[in-house]
Formats: structure tokens, C-alpha cells, sequence
């Protein structure tokens, strides 16, 4: 029985699902790093790396150090989009994976605020900075591994996964912490309990490594490759050709804003005692699952609609309508309505938000030609994402407590939106480019037929 080869109908057939699995799995483990802090951020980290005679100022600390992170994101996608387009997609993702396993590890094993004073929130600024530097290059280098190897007329529905990858490992890291919540008390799950979920970064670590290794190169950076095409300098190029597109996905990438006001300012909002909600912890981290739950079941059909409608549709529809449900949203925390809560947070996170999460992996990538790819996504949608980085913290001082949260929020919120669907409806549309005619503003789509007979071909 003949083996297939690279070039054979059946390795044909494997690559895209195995670069699928591996971005699904890498984005799954890196960002349940990522996210671990987020939630330990709000709800754990003021009170015990910060001094606790003000619960507000500690609020607000603990939200910069999740900040900073973002901060470092742009370093990290400037130094490692420019090694994904020089040195291959495929190395670029193995070394975020080993960076972000390692400085998540370490946060498990730093002393606390009583223990070392200032010295403690000081490292945990830079084990968050080591965090953000290493993502910086995850969803750009995933999405573009998997676009990269996706059939004709199926770039959406694949590179879908990468964000689905996101999402799962945001229910990770919420049900690692739902049981150490509930079952711990309290004194137990801040002295030791809440070092658990940091500690099985040694997990993702080895599991990333594996499944990664495993993924073949991608066609289009070895044909770069082979030609000598691959520039010294990615990011100087990129400005200078496509600098009108970083700017679109820079504000695009504000939308980055919806996840924000759900899981890091909004459990900080239903559970400080400060703001006096009085949601439990408990309560918070199962609305983040079920939220992330409804997205991972709808990333898939709403990639796979971007492929037949077009990539626009969907991110101004999606942009739009989450960021007007963000009112609604934050108002029903402030009623301390669980079930209320519950239920808008599946519709505005879980499902109306999908429409530009599921859709700018593979929209982001396809404004940039191969040669530029990863730097051009990676630096401007990190650039994006920085700005609103900060807005926890900026809403801890322009809404504190005994203000209109929901009013002032949710206008930061949607007026962010507003700006996405506006750089979303001027860029163009890239659904019906051929792989090869990416990034070249003067390529024609396929004819509509014809780009309905491939999706068919490759479907049958």
C-alpha cells in the first residue's frame, strides 16, 4: 500500500485538519494561560499582592498588572511576526507556547504582598510582561498556519479554529478555578488554592511542544522560502504597503473591548465589595463558562457563513449588536440579576460577539500578501487590543462606585464598536481571493460560480 506524500490526494486532505487540530490546541493552551491571570486578576490578585487599606486603589492595581500584559503584546508581535515571516510559521508558534508555559509557571510560585512588600506585585508585572509578549504572536502565527493550509473557499471556516482554541481555553481556565472556588474556603484559596491552575502551565508546556511539532510547514512560506522572497525587514514593508490595512485591523481589533467589559472589568464589577453588587465568585466564573461554551459550538458556522456572504457581514453585524448589548449586560449586574446576567451574557459573548470573533482570524490575514502576513496581522491587531487593555483600569476611576456603571461602560464599549464597523466596512472584501492574490489590491475575486464550485469540490 503506496504512502501518501505531501503532494498526495490523502496528505492533500490531512493538512488542513492537522494544522486545524494544532492551532485549535496550541491557542486552547496558550490562552488558558492568558486567561488564568485575567480571572485571578479580578478576583484574587488585590487582595494579596497589594496592600489592603484601600480596596479601590487595589482594584485598580491589580487591573494595570492584567494591562501590562497588552502592553507587551505589540513587542511581541513586532519581534515575533518578523520571525514568522523570515524563519516559518511553525517555529514562531512553538516558541510562544515554551515563553507562555514558563512565565505562567513562575506566577505560581510568587510570594505574596505580606510576604515581600512591593517586590511581589513587581514581579508579577514582569511574568505578566513575559505573558503578553509571547501571545503577541499566538492568533496572528495560528490563524495564518491554518489559513495558509485551507482549501479554496474554506479559509474562514478553518481559521475559525483558532479562535475556538481561544475560547476553550477561556472555559479552561474558568472551570479550573470553579472548583477551587466552591470547595475551598476562602483564607485556603488565597494562601495556596489559587497557584493550582499556574502550576499546570507545565502541562501546556509539553502538550503544546508535542502538537506542534508535529504540523508541517506551510506551502506558501516555503515557496517564499524557496524563492528568497522572505524580507529582512517585515514590519518596514508592511507600512509601507499595506499601512492603510494595519490601520483598519488596529481598529478593528477594538472590539477586543466586549471580552474586556465581560470577563475582566464586569467580575471585577459584580464581585468587589467595593461596587456592592454582591455576585459570588462562583456565580461569575460559570457565566464566563457558559458564555465561552455558546462560542466554541458557533465559531465553526460562523467562519463557514463568512465563507459564503463574506467576511464584512459578519464583523459589522457581530461588531455592532454586541456592543449595544453591553448596556443591557452591565445593567443586569447591576440589578444583581444572576439569572438576567446569565442569559445576556450568552447572547451578547457567547453568540452576537462570534460574528467578528469568528471572522477576523481569517480577515485579518487575508489583507496582508504571504511576505508580510504575520507581522502585519500580529502588530496591528496587538496595537488594537493594547488600547483597550487599559480600560479596566480606566473604568475603576471615571465609574467607581456610585456611579452610572452601565451608562459609562457601556458607551466606552459601543463606541469602540462603532469605530470597528466603520475600519470593517472600508476595508475590502477578501472572501473570493485566490491564497496566491492576497494582499495584491488590485486581484479580482473568482467569479461567483466558479468560487461555488470549488467550495463544493473541496466539500464533497
Amino acid at each position: 500500500m503506496e504512502t501518501p506524500t505531501s503532494s498526495s490526494p490523502a496528505a492533500t486532505k490531512r493538512a488542513p485538519r492537522a494544522a486545524a487540530a494544532s492551532g485549535w490546541f496550541g491557542s486552547a493552551l496558550e490562552y488558558y494561560d492568558f486567561f488564568i491571570y485575567a480571572q485571578a486578576a479580578a478576583l484574587v490578585f488585590p487582595s494579596i499582592f497589594f496592600p489592603k487599606g484601600n480596596p479601590t486603589v487595589a482594584i485598580v492595581a491589580s487591573l494595570a498588572t492584567f494591562g501590562v500584559g497588552y502592553v507587551a503584546r505589540p513587542i511581541g508581535a513586532f519581534v515575533l511576526g518578523h520571525w514568522g515571516d523570515r524563519h516559518g510559521r511553525k517555529n514562531v508558534l512553538i516558541l510562544c507556547m515554551l515563553m507562555m508555559g514558563l512565565s505562567t509557571f513562575l506566577v505560581a510560585l510568587l510570594p505574596t504582598y505580606s510576604s515581600v512588600g512591593v517586590l511581589a506585585p513587581a514581579l508579577l508585572v514582569v511574568l505578566r510582561l513575559i505573558q503578553g509578549f509571547a501571545v503577541g504572536g499566538e492568533i496572528s502565527g495560528a490563524s495564518t498556519m491554518i489559513g495558509e493550509h485551507a482549501p479554496p473557499g474554506r479559509r474562514g471556516f478553518y481559521a475559525s479554529f483558532a479562535l475556538q482554541g481561544v475560547q476553550a481555553g477561556q472555559i479552561l481556565a474558568a472551570a479550573v478555578f470553579l472548583p477551587l472556588a466552591a470547595i475551598l474556603p476562602k483564607d485556603a484559596f488565597e494562601a495556596w488554592g489559587w497557584r493550582i491552575p499556574f502550576l499546570l502551565s507545565v502541562v501546556v508546556v509539553i502538550a503544546g511542544y508535542v502538537i506542534r511539532r508535529r504540523v508541517d510547514e506551510t506551502p506558501v512560506f516555503q515557496e517564499e522560502k524557496a524563492h528568497d522572497a522572505t524580507p529582512k525587514a517585515p514590519i518596514v514593508l508592511a507600512v509601507r504597503e499595506n499601512g492603510s490595512d494595519m490601520l483598519r485591523v488596529v481598529c478593528m481589533a477594538l472590539m477586543n473591548v466586549v471580552p474586556v467589559a465581560t470577563t475582566v472589568f464586569g467580575a471585577t464589577y459584580a464581585t468587589s465589595k467595593a461596587y456592592g453588587v454582591g455576585m459570588s465568585t462562583t456565580t461569575l466564573l460559570w457565566i464566563s463558562v457558559a458564555g465561552n461554551a455558546v462560542a466554541v459550538a458557533l465559531i465553526p458556522f460562523v467562519g463557514n457563513l463568512s465563507d459564503k456572504i463574506g467576511r464584512r457581514p459578519c464583523i459589522i453585524v457581530g461588531a455592532l449588536s454586541s456592543g449595544a448589548l453591553s448596556y443591557a449586560y452591565l445593567w443586569a449586574i447591576s440589578q444583581g440579576d444572576t439569572v438576567l446576567t446569565f442569559v445576556l451574557a450568552m447572547l451578547m459573548w457567547g453568540m452576537v460577539y462570534q460574528g467578528y470573533n469568528a471572522v477576523f482570524p481569517s480577515f485579518y490575514q487575508e489583507l496582508f500578501p504571504a511576505r508580510t502576513r504575520v507581522t502585519g496581522f500580529a502588530v496591528s491587531q496587538n496595537l488594537g487590543t493594547a488600547i483597550t487593555a487599559f480600560l479596566p483600569t480606566l473604568y475603576a476611576v471615571v465609574a467607581p462606585p456610585g456611579t452610572n456603571v452601565p451608562l459609562i461602560v457601556g458607551s466606552f464599549t459601543f463606541g469602540c464598536a462603532v469605530i470597528a464597523a466603520i475600519a470593517a466596512f472600508s476595508a475590502r472584501e477578501t472572501f473570493r481571493l485566490r491564497t496566491e492574490d492576497l494582499g495584491v489590491k488590485t486581484a479580482e475575486p473568482l467569479a461567483r460560480e466558479e468560487y461555488d464550485r470549488l467550495r463544493t469540490a473541496v466539500s464533497a
